[in-house]
């Protein structure tokens, strides 16, 4: 008998449910041996209390269009892992003794950055843990894609489009705030699909100056419009250059909603134009999975279930140069792929004219 555990944690995403699928359909067609699969409800939370559901080939029957997770997800943060739960029980030990008593032969965990460090930590800890790269933002180290992405692209780059009909309508600068905090491959492929005029992300900080010259040379040019993308974490020239905590304290000491709307407000004040804001929010990372998805998310599901086969664990499945892969979880744990200022997307956007403010 062949008994594996599955489990989604951190944010959600548009093709959870596809990967598990690829998982399980393979497990089932290529096992020598039966298999029991056992769903852990809300992440590693269920695994710490043991709240799971059997399941078989037909609950995955339907699910490569479904988007969100069938089993539920939620955070455990990493940092926290070793402070006990509010009722005092050891996070690691439960989870490990989950693991123990059901007798699993491996664990599957599709998540993020935060939920593959756990990954490693179990691993480390003895047990068989398989991990497959989800994340709408795109920065898991190790892989040049994660699954996730290309829906949420989709989904931010449909709402660029439909700005850009009643801002060129109304002769108007609009504001949109697209998703990524630390890293900026949303808005940066988004911002570039759907004709932006300025992206402002992470990795690139901005002088406002800039953005603001971009906004009055498309007046002069008789523009009626200027689309700017804004990451939720761009960062000015100007925070850039402060510390860390220096640049905690001024978000914590922030009064508007974020960002974006600080970004707006200067516009405003300078241009005296007529602006406006739109925060898709978390729409990027709900409905459909788009193809590309979709196959992406098979691909890791199957690439997984043959690595659990082949009594291989310890590694996240990626994709590296358009080729599946296996990357050892401590090699991928605690790290984060950012946007290259200096890459090709990057390098193409400016020279088609688009502004990311540092110039």
């Amino acid at each position: 008998m062949l008994r594996v555990g599955l489990l989604t944690s951190g944010g959600d995403c548009q093709a959870l449910n596809a990967t598990m699928r690829g998982i399980v359909k393979t497990l089932y067609r290529q096992s020598d041996e039966p298999v029991e699969v056992y769903g852990f409800e809300d992440g590693y939370q269920g695994l710490i209390y043991e709240h799971y559901r059997m399941m078989d080939n037909r609950d995955f029957s339907g699910l490569l269009t479904r988007g969100g997770t069938v089993l539920g997800t939620s955070r455990t943060p990493f940092k926290l892992l070793d402070t006990p739960e509010a009722d005092g029980i050891n996070k690691v030990e439960a989870m490990k003794h989950t693991y123990r008593k059901l007798k699993l032969d491996c664990l599957f965990m599709l998540g993020g950055n935060g939920s593959t460090k756990t990954a490693n930590r179990l691993s480390e800890e003895g047990l068989n843990v398989i991990a497959l790269p989800k994340t709408i933002d795109n920065d898991t180290w190790g892989t040049d894609l994660t699954f996730g992405f290309t829906s949420s692209v989709e989904v931010a780059t449909r709402c660029i489009d439909e700005i850009h009909t009643t801002a060129s309508s109304h002769g108007r600068v609009f504001v949109i705030e697209i998703m990524g905090h630390k890293v900026g491959w949303i808005p940066l492929y988004a911002g570039v699909a759907g004709g932006a005029d300025v992206i402002l992300i992470p990795e690139i900080p901005y002088d406002m100056d800039n953005v603001v010259r971009v906004i009055e040379e498309r007046d002069k040019a008789g523009s009626r419009f200027t689309i700017v993308v804004v990451a939720e974490g761009a960062i000015s020239k100007e925070e850039a250059a402060l510390s860390k905590k220096e640049y905690k304290k001024l978000v914590a000491a922030r009064t508007t909603p974020s960002v974006a709307y600080d970004i707006a407000a200067e516009i405003d004040k300078r241009t005296g134009r007529e602006i406006r804001i739109a925060v898709p929010g978390h729409t990027q990372r709900g409905g459909q999975p788009d193809a590309q998805d979709r196959i992406f998310a098979t691909q890791c599901g199957v690439e997984a279930a043959l690595g659990c086969l082949e009594g291989k664990f310890g590694f996240m499945v990626a994709q590296k140069k358009g080729k599946m892969t296996r990357v050892p979880l401590k090699e991928v744990a605690g790290k984060l792929k950012y946007v290259d200022p200096e890459g090709d997307l990057v390098r193409e956007a400016k020279a088609l004219g688009i502004s990311f403010g540092d110039e």
